[in-house]
């Protein structure tokens, strides 16, 4: 028989009074919204309502005759509020700028992610329907919907969050979540090179290429850091130029004065009224762009995107997944293809090869850090093949104590072809920028 360990009474005891905690926080709401004169509430303002209902709330808590001491107390009070005002249980972590990542896997299993590393948070919910109301909470504001006939969910949270969802029966365990984090304040230039994500070189490179209204394409996996570095490079962009975005769920915070802003729409219930990617992009190029940024390059508008950067629209940018720039052309043709079209392979890669001018690939290595790891320019075409060539790149050394990678940025030692083109754009970098040398190591 074997043998089974049975609870300490430390563990019961900590157990039994946290759902104690929870059973309290759940009668104090329920006659807090029974309390609520909800055509009062509509008049005040976010700030006034919230200093009003507190009142109310340890009012409350004051009737329960429980015995709370004053940090459990002030617990409650909160916890209360972000039930009525915010988003639950997910308010802890959303207000703490460490957090990058919010995966939920279920009601009573939520991980977040802290400086390049998940951990199991201590968060939950109460049952399925608890966190189906909060996911509700949040894509009700941007007009988004999800329920059994949709039970896949993309949009973009006040803050700028990128959020998805997948709710049962698709998801076994209950509805699993994604937040994906970009908060108010995005990281700006200085950050990025605070974490050594590149080198000052690199930087005076990018700039000057996007002064020059060169296109790039950011090619990166999942969570390399595409969208942060775009959103960083796109503060180069001149104020006074007409930028027009393209997203599938906006997370693009352009500094600039002069932008429009544009998002992709699903089918409602009956199947009807899908706007794709593609449909934006061609009406795009009837608003008199001088820039289109998409937000991500993933079907048939790749091919639109080409063909807007090869008609007069340079300087634009867009991000696409790849493992390395080699990797982002193979990928660009078979989204090409995707568009239906029967395109022979040189005709395609000529496409390629005349509308991209640089390839900027992220990577998010091992223990978390993200890096540029290449610069790389398209030089262009040697019979079927486009010519690639690395002005900078990132070379790993290997594993710290902590399970970090480290390595060095180098300077391939090759002069970009295009800077003439940044030199008539009145941008000039020191030949020094390129000699052949290890830059910085990290």
């Amino acid at each position: 028989m074997i043998p089974t360990t049975k609870p300490t009474t430390a563990t019961r005891t900590g157990d039994s009074k946290e759902a104690d905690f929870e059973t309290l926080k759940q009668r104090i709401h329920g006659k807090l919204v029974d309390k609520l004169d909800l055509t009062r509430v509509g008049e005040l303002e976010g700030d006034v309502l919230r200093r009003e209902i507190r009142l109310v709330v340890e009012h409350l808590c004051d009737t329960e005759n429980t015995m709370l001491n004053r940090n459990e107390r002030e617990r409650l009070v909160d916890e209360v509020l972000d039930e009525t005002f915010g988003l639950g249980p997910l308010e802890v972590l959303l207000k703490d700028p460490s957090i990058s990542d919010i995966l939920i896997n279920g009601p009573k299993s939520v991980y977040a992610e802290r400086r390049g590393k998940i951990e199991k948070t201590k968060v939950t919910f109460r049952d399925n329907n608890h966190l189906m109301q909060i996911v509700d909470r949040i894509i009700s504001k941007v007009g988004r919907r999800v329920d059994e006939t949709c039970p896949m969910v993309d949009a973009r949270m006040l803050d700028g969050s990128r959020f998805n969802a997948i709710i049962p029966p698709l998801a076994l365990d209950g509805a699993a979540v994604s937040i994906r984090r970009f908060g108010a304040n995005p990281l700006k230039l200085e950050d990025l090179l605070n974490v050594k994500a590149f080198t000052p070189e690199m930087v005076m490179l990018l700039e000057g290429a996007i002064k020059a209204r060169l296109n790039i394409i950011i090619s990166g996996g999942t969570g390399s850091g595409k969208t942060t570095l775009l959103n960083t490079l796109s503060s180069f962009i001149p104020n006074t130029d007409r930028i027009i975005t393209i997203e599938d769920a906006a997370e693009l915070q352009l500094q600039q004065e002069h932008v429009v802003r544009l998002e992709t729409r699903p089918a409602n219930i009956e199947g009807k009224g899908e706007i794709k990617a593609t449909d934006l992009v061609r009406n795009a190029l009837r608003m008199r762009p001088e820039r289109i940024i998409i937000g991500e390059c993933r079907g048939p508008e790749t091919l639109d995107m080409l063909q807007a950067m090869n008609t007069g629209h340079e300087g634009s940018l867009t991000t696409l997944h790849a493992n390395t720039p080699r990797d982002a052309m193979a990928r660009m043709e078979t989204m090409i293809m995707m568009a239906g079209f029967d395109l022979p392979l040189k005709a395609m890669r000529s496409q390629v090869a005349s509308a991209i001018d640089l390839i900027v690939q992220t990577n998010r290595l091992q223990g978390g850090p993200r890096k540029v790891t290449c610069i790389a320019e398209i030089v262009g075409m040697e019979q079927d093949t486009i010519v690639m060539q690395d002005i900078y790149r990132f070379e790993q050394a290997g594993i710290d104590e902590t399970g970090r990678a480290y390595g060095q940025f180098v300077a391939t030692g090759i002069r970009p072809t295009f800077m003439a083109r940044l030199e008539s754009a009145g941008v000039r970098l020191p030949a020094s920028a390129f000699r052949e040398r290890v830059m910085m190591a990290d």
